[in-house]
Order: structure tokens, then sequence, then C-alpha cells
């Protein structure tokens, strides 16, 4: 039995694959321009490091001797085929199909960068003075972002989200 994907659904993986193009784009710029480890400051609170992430979100498990690298590919693959179904089942609510686009597009980007590379490349580093907030790249930026829309919609009610 053939999968149909609704006509409107196509927007919607259109933004995710932006989401991966800039992404790997940025990674791809920033790995051959950048020396490992070593920041380009543009303000007191913020700057390009590359640095390269074996493990998850905040570098959990990055230190876990390899085996996170299997299991977090395994992950992220599996929550993008739901995200797929789950996005052609959603098609028409617009802030929950793009929630879940920025959400696929990330967590293919930073898929890519496991199969690939084994590690994910970050560079965005966000600090205050010595405090310094764990480096990330577009794809975590997609995912924080889509994450928080997907929040907001929900605490909007089940009218407003039909829009």
């Amino acid at each position: 039995m053939p999968v149909t994907i609704p006509r409107r659904a196509w927007r919607w993986y259109a933004i995710a694959l932006i989401v991966i193009v800039l992404d790997q784009i940025s990674k791809y710029w920033v790995s051959a321009t950048l020396t490992y480890g070593d920041p380009v400051v543009f303000t007191p609170f913020f700057n390009f490091t590359l640095l390269h992430n074996p493990g998850a979100a905040f570098s959990f498990l990055s230190e876990a001797g390899g085996w996170q690298r299997w299991f977090f590919t395994a992950v992220a693959a599996v929550v993008s085929v739901i995200l797929v179904v789950w996005l052609a089942r959603v098609a028409e609510k617009r802030y929950e199909a793009l929630a879940l686009a920025l959400i696929l597009g990330g967590a293919i980007g930073n898929l890519y960068d496991r199969l690939m590379l084994g590690h994910v490349v970050d560079f965005i580093v966000v600090h205050y003075k010595d405090h310094y907030w764990p480096a990330f790249n577009i794809a975590d930026s997609a995912i924080t972002v889509g994450a928080a829309l997907l929040i907001l919609d929900m605490l909007l009610g089940k009218d407003k989200r039909h829009d």
C-alpha cells in the first residue's frame, strides 16, 4: 500500500531541507576556516569556536567511550522517521508543522554529522564573563526553536492551532 504525502506537507519538508543545508554549509565553512578550539571573538559575549561533540546536547555522554555515537545515531534516525510521518499528518496545522519541520531539519543535520564524522560540529559559543553556555550549531538552534514553538502551540489550545 503506497504512502500518500499530503501536498501541503511538502512545504514543511522543504523548510527542514533548508535547515539541513544551512546547517551543513555553516559547519563546512567553520571546519574549513577555523582552527579547532581557537575562538574568533565577535562580541564580549559571543564567539565562534570550532568544537567536536561526540555526545548529545550540551556534551552529554561525550566521554562515554564511543558507544554513544551509534546510540545517538539510532535515536536520531528513529526520531526523524517519526517526525516525517507526524509532519505529514499535521501539515494543515501551521505552527505545529513549522515546529516539527525545524526539529526534523536539525535532527537530520546532526545525524549526518554523526554518521559521516563520528561527532557533531559545534561552533556557536555564548558566554558572560567566565560563564559559558555549551557550544551549539544551527541544527541545535532549529531544534530548540522548534521545541519552543511546539510547546507554545500546545499551550495556545486546540482551537488556536488550526489557522
